[in-house]
């Protein structure tokens, strides 16, 4: 049975698409097996629940936890899709399940999800929070960290469109970083370990997208909750969900958030990662602002208060109407744009894309009526 098959099986139905609040998840709870416990730690600003599940019994722990940032849900998704794994037998779940106790808070921040917005109710970004823990849902995190004392941790996020693995015309599709525990951003024992585990995840996935797995930037930020767990001791590795081609719902990059996660998970339960891979580490190419979601070259031939040879990048704005998650697009550069990709590209110069681009209204009528000659 080939990986897509084996991946349906396990693949949690009940969620799906960009808009994922708490009310999603109840259904996916309530199934929960009995080997399986689930447990509320807390609510958020509005009174929403915050759980953790626990899976496993094994020496080694692993903590994860999702939708910090409301609006980021792939990983929730993905998330789901590991439980159903670790559940229903999928490849070695029963020797993970006898080397790993896996804690996982599933969404962190259920009044951003509600909302849709990156911030929780009171406006503040839980992912700066680490220091001071002013809101009631960075104290159940923490709580959670202090109480499990956990191995390893697991930070799931989702990142934009614009991220681009590297100078290359290939999305980042994954991004990882093993961040820093000071500023001179020293590899500790502890950050080698999440060095040496993003090395392996980085070889598996390099199987399947090729060139589309960036590396974040290692600046040091205490307030940031992965430097600060960093700090503590505990390898501590950020996921990032991104882009893949045409995969605006984020159901084809949810399998590969899957697949690093199921790799991470194996090497910790049977990899000491005590070696050092920081070369390996190194290679991956860190994520640089290269796309846009459309662009449009010499758009003068479209709208000819533009100047000759311009092109238009424009990207889309997520935006949650009746239940729905709505693309708007909007301007966000124009120029010459020498560097930058398209996710889907126009040349006015081609008859065929510009019988293209005139068919798609929207972004030929903001062309055409937004811009104007500078």
């Amino acid at each position: 049975m080939g990986n897509d098959q084996r991946y349906k099986k396990i693949k949690e139905d009940t969620l799906s698409g960009r808009y994922i609040h708490h009310d999603h998840l109840v259904p996916s709870l309530k199934k929960l097996r009995s080997l399986i416990k689930l447990e509320e730690v807390g609510t958020s600003v509005n009174g929403l629940p915050i759980e953790k599940i626990t899976v496993g019994q094994g020496p080694i722990k692993v903590l994860m936890w999702s939708q910090m940032h409301g609006n980021e849900t792939t990983t929730t998704k993905a998330v789901f899709d590991l439980i159903n794994a670790l559940s229903y037998g999928y490849e070695n779940a029963d020797k993970l399940l006898e080397r790993l106790q896996l804690v996982i808070i599933p969404m962190l921040n259920p009044d951003g999800a509600l909302a849709y917005m990156r911030v929780n109710a009171n406006g503040v970004d839980l992912n700066r929070d680490a220091m001071d823990r002013s809101q009631p849902e960075s104290k159940v995190l923490r709580a959670v960290f202090d109480s499990f004392s956990p191995d390893f941790c697991f930070n799931l996020h989702d990142q934009r469109t614009i991220f681009s693995a590297g100078s290359a015309p290939k999305p980042a599709t994954l991004s990882f970083l093993s961040p820093a525990a000071d500023p001179l951003r020293t590899v500790t024992a502890n950050r080698l370990k999440g060095i040496n585990l993003i090395a392996a995840i980085n070889e598996e996935l390099q199987k399947f997208i090729p060139g589309q797995i960036g590396r974040y930037d290692d600046s040091f930020n205490a307030n940031c909750v992965g430097d600060t767990f960093q700090t503590l001791g505990t390898p501590t590795i950020l996921f990032e969900a991104g882009h893949f081609q045409g995969d605006y719902e984020r159901e084809i990059t949810r399998k590969y958030v899957f697949m690093s996660l199921w790799k991470a998970l194996e090497a910790v339960a049977f990899d000491p990662l005590d070696s050092n891979r920081e070369k390996d580490y190194a290679v991956i190419p860190e994520n640089k602002k290269c796309y846009f979601d459309i662009l449009v070259y010499n758009a003068h031939l479209l709208n000819s208060k533009l100047e000759v040879g311009m092109a238009v990048g424009i990207l889309f704005k997520e935006q949650l109407e009746k239940g729905n998650i709505i693309l708007q697009p909007f301007i966000e550069k124009t120029g010459v744009l020498n560097g930058h990709f398209g996710h889907h590209t126009y040349d006015c110069t081609n008859p065929k894309d510009m019988i293209g681009l005139k068919n798609n209204e929207p972004i030929a009528n903001l062309i055409n009526s937004s811009l104007r000659n500078k």
